[in-house]
């Protein structure tokens, strides 16, 4: 596994980013292949936390950033929201515009990279009503530059959503383990657990979402303290906080999230512009 360092509390890597935008063209039609409109993850906990905490009303201009082959777009506009969806890879935004539905009208589409300060504040000023970023800052190789264009694009008060791998318990340092062992009541059982070797300094480590994806892409984890801290600096207060978890296990003795019903595998947050 290649990984490279940032400075404590920075995790900033934007001389990855050229990679980076190279990579998720490269995984663009397995992306969409199998993604389609929304795996488990994104079924089950990501996507009913991100509306949740989004409370979307129809007619709301919603800006999604990393939209990736446009599934949460398309279930905004479901809703009635109105959305102008980009991703960095051109790829992506040909599969995102190649799925089309009734609500397609409503979408805009837009190849733009999020590190982009200017890019992103070129499509408007205080013009949208909310923005969401479904699990894409942990694929961004900076997101300061983001978090300064949403404090201008955004109207006064709005709200923005993101949704990560949880930092502490779901990076590329973590190990899931499954152990046999034997109760205190005497019953062989099999306990499903995280292993944590490191987590406070941010780092880049190169892995795969989906088994046999064309080409790895880089994960830069931060901690809690690192993505908090960068959208507190750019004006915004935490307003919403949800751990979705799965609520039951499969108990099929393998290591993986089904198991884990104790442990939420991503973190979804809710921001909004201090008024």
């Amino acid at each position: 596994m290649h990984t490279k360092e940032a400075p404590l509390s920075e995790g900033d890597f934007q001389a990855l980013n050229a990679e980076v935008r190279e990579i998720w063209d490269k995984n663009a039609d397995y992306w969409n292949d199998r993604m389609g409109e929304g795996n488990e993850f994104h079924r089950l906990l990501i996507a009913p936390a991100q509306e949740r905490l989004l409370n979307l009303r129809p007619g709301d201009l919603v800006l999604d950033i990393g939209c990736g082959n446009g599934q949460f777009a398309r279930r905004m506009a479901a809703l009635g929201a109105h959305v102008v969806a980009l991703d960095g890879a051109p790829r992506m935004i040909e599969n995102a515009r190649a799925n089309a539905t009734a609500r397609s009208e409503s979408i805009e589409y837009r190849v733009v990279d999020a590190t982009d300060s200017a890019a992103l504040i070129s499509l408007g000023e205080r013009r949208f009503d909310a923005a969401v970023c479904t699990m894409t800052m942990m694929d961004m190789a900076s997101i300061g530059p983001m978090l300064a264009a949403l404090q201008r694009m955004l109207k006064p008060a709005s709200r923005f959503v993101f949704s990560v791998c949880h930092p502490c318990f779901n990076s590329a340092r973590v190990k899931l383990v499954a152990e046999e062992g034997t109760s205190d009541e005497g019953v062989m059982q099999t306990r499903y657990s995280v292993n944590i070797a490191e987590y406070i300094r941010p780092r880049s480590a190169k892995g795969v979402a989906m088994k046999d994806q064309p080409v790895a892409q880089y994960y830069f984890d931060r901690p809690i303290s690192a993505l908090f801290n960068a959208c507190f600096s750019s004006g915004f207060v935490l307003d919403g906080l949800e751990e979705p978890i799965f609520e039951t296990s499969n108990d099929d003795g393998r290591p993986n999230w089904r198991n884990l019903i104790d442990i939420p595998p991503v973190l979804v947050a809710r921001m909004k512009l201090a008024s």
